[in-house]
């Protein structure tokens, strides 16, 4: 697999701050860029920008992006919905059907606070909704989710997306306004092919819009969400509304694809060299409970070392990040701080229970991952 080489990158802390291991750190100028140039894409494609919190977890940078354009936010747990609407937040989609008479009753003390729309694939999840809706005298906005070829969840696209539409669009107290998708199966894709599985699934989503529309059931979103394909899937025509999400912070999975580098990654892992048993090899108090488990494409290992490209986090137990090093690289001694890219953010933030916020290499703020742990 052949990858664009990143650009080089540089502590965004600066080493006389006295700060103990491991944290997570956020450049806020770095952040307010990938802010600040998401919206601008979604202005340029003349879509409606609704992130998605799973990266960040945070209410006010939530709160940041809504200030910058986007309409609202994406949530996939109905406990993130909660912490996000009760720090401000006005208009929530859940990417995420909700099922079971006790979310139903969140849901419905969340509709007294905050616009929610809900992403269904199922008749069984409309039907209980509906009798919720109708019992409480209430409407529902709901999007149909549709499967464009990452095959998790969501009807497929086309005639099964249509008849799912057209058929909860008849239940009492649910209004179909839209539908959506993730087009998750490109971010494996190889880095000439990302472009056209993008816009393949966002064609296929157009297609299917269309076609419930021709059925009469006038809906207006075409909502379509992915970091990676966010410069592709939403040039397709009849795109309404994005839903990116690691793009606030950004992760080695972007390396892949050229379109960034580590100096443009905004969140990072401070961590401690705590022992050097071999010239070959050292070892972080970063481990699983730390970075996560996730490989990436875009860089071997487990977390790119800024200044150390070359040194892999070969293997990672649950306080370990073993690292082996190489012989042109520049070396570790014990006692000394890293900062780490994690290969997926997202589920590295979730590890952690505040985000360090660094401007001019000071600590500035700390804010809590107030969402962190919200899997219900």
């Amino acid at each position: 697999m052949s990858m664009t080489m990143p650009a080089p990158a540089q502590p965004i802390l600066s080493p006389d701050v006295v700060l103990d291991t491991p944290s997570m750190l956020v450049d806020e100028t770095l952040m307010e860029q990938n802010i600040s140039e998401m919206q601008a894409l979604a202005n340029s494609f003349g879509a409606q920008l609704r992130p998605h919190i799973k990266t960040h977890k945070t209410p006010q940078i939530a709160l940041r992006q809504i200030s910058h354009g986007a309409r609202g936010i994406t949530c996939a747990k109905l406990g993130e919905a909660e912490v996000m609407v009760d720090g401000g937040v006005e208009d929530v989609l859940m990417a995420y059907p909700v099922v079971t008479e006790i979310k139903i009753n969140r849901l419905l003390a969340l509709m007294e606070r905050a616009r929610m729309i809900v992403a269904l694939d199922s008749l069984d999840a409309a039907e209980a909704l509906s009798a919720a809706m109708s019992k409480h005298d209430r409407s529902l906005d709901v999007y149909v989710e549709v499967n464009t070829g990452q095959n998790r969840a969501g009807q497929l696209a086309g005639d099964d997306a249509v008849k799912l539409a057209l058929d909860i669009a008849r239940l009492p107290g649910l209004d179909v306004i839209g539908v959506m998708t993730h087009e998750g199966q490109t971010h494996t894709l190889p880095a000439d092919k990302i472009a056209e599985g993008a816009r393949e699934a966002g064609e296929k989503l157009v297609a299917t819009a269309e076609a419930i529309r021709r059925a009469g059931l006038p809906i207006t979103e075409v909502s379509v969400g992915s970091t990676p394909s966010s410069m592709y899937t939403p040039s397709v025509g009849g795109i309404t509304e994005m839903r990116p999400g690691t793009y606030v912070f950004r992760d080695t999975t972007g390396f892949l694809y050229g379109q960034y580098g580590p100096d443009r990654c905004a969140a990072r892992v401070l961590a401690t060299v705590v022992s050097h048993p071999s010239k070959d090899r050292m070892i972080v108090d970063a481990g699983s409970k730390t970075l996560a488990l996730d490989k990436s494409h875009g860089h071997p290992g487990h977390g790119y070392i800024i200044g150390h490209p070359g040194s892999i986090i070969d293997r990672l137990s649950e306080e370990h990040g073993v690292v082996v090093i190489p012989e042109d690289d520049p070396g570790f001694t014990i006692g000394q701080r890293v900062e780490i890219i994690p290969n997926h953010i997202c589920p590295s933030v979730n590890l952690l229970d505040e985000l360090n916020i660094v401007r001019d290499g000071q600590v500035i703020d700390v804010w809590p991952i107030a969402a962190r742990g919200k899997v219900r």
